[in-house]
């Protein structure tokens, strides 16, 4: 027998945008693009600044299984996006911390879809698990991404370091830039698996509990111009 209150949380960490495995250098899989280099821009070069305020990124993970019944699908925001988008090269330098997501938003469950109401308790447990026993965020307290718009194509290759680990992988956007050039707008959203960041989907019960392989990653990144080109701070190389 499980107790349900015990279970879920320890189960649901496991869930988050992380690995059940520690760090490691991972060899792209065929078709992925290469590695990405952004270059700090040069004096002068037109740079926006990030908007953490009108920022949002979520991921939204799903539970599998014979008894996928007894977990919760899950919501983790970062509404602290902080970095530099540089539109005339095609490129953005940005982080955020993994302490300061939260999980299960009652509005973003809302907006997802999600059926179930995990418990206040079940929503605390998950989130410490996650962030202790699962991302280790004394260690590797930021996640950071690094962009380069693909010239003429509605497509970003986009470096993301999480843990110890840089992946590589191509992400749809769409860009709306306001007409005087002050702001920009890039959203979209892409699935990443958990097995390409060399990450076994965790599972218990011989499968019967277990984690769906992919990650729902979606975006609303709003830039805004700096108070003096060259003023953004960006993200520490």
């Amino acid at each position: 027998m499980f107790h349900r209150g015990r279970l879920l949380p320890v189960f649901s960490a496991c869930l988050l945008l992380a690995a059940c495995t520690p760090p490691s250098t991972v060899t792209p899989p065929p078709g992925m693009p290469g590695s990405v280099r952004v270059a700090t821009p040069a004096s002068g070069e037109r740079l926006l600044q990030i908007d953490p305020q009108a920022t949002l990124l979520t991921i939204t993970v799903r539970r599998g299984g014979a008894l996928a019944r007894l977990g919760h699908d899950h919501v983790i925001a970062s509404r602290t996006v902080t970095g530099w988008v540089a539109p005339e090269p095609g490129q953005a330098d940005f982080q955020f911390r993994l302490d300061a997501m939260t999980v299960d938003e009652s509005g973003l469950r809302a907006q997802a879809g999600l059926d179930t109401t995990p418990s206040g308790d079940a929503i605390a447990g998950t989130r410490h698990n996650m962030l202790v026993r699962v991302l280790d965020a004394e260690h590797y307290p930021l996640v950071r991404v690094q962009a380069r718009l693909q010239p003429g194509a509605q497509a970003a290759d986009a470096a993301i370091t999480l843990h110890g680990v840089t992946r590589t992988v191509r992400v749809p956007v769409r860009l709306e830039q306001a007409g005087d050039g002050k702001s920009l707008r890039a959203s979209g959203a892409v699935v990443l698996k958990q097995s390409d960041f060399g990450i076994v989907p965790f599972a218990i019960l011989g499968g019967a509990m277990a984690v769906q392989d992919p990650m729902e990653l979606a975006f609303d990144i709003v830039a805004i111009q700096a108070s003096a080109p060259g003023s953004a701070a960006a993200p520490a190389q």
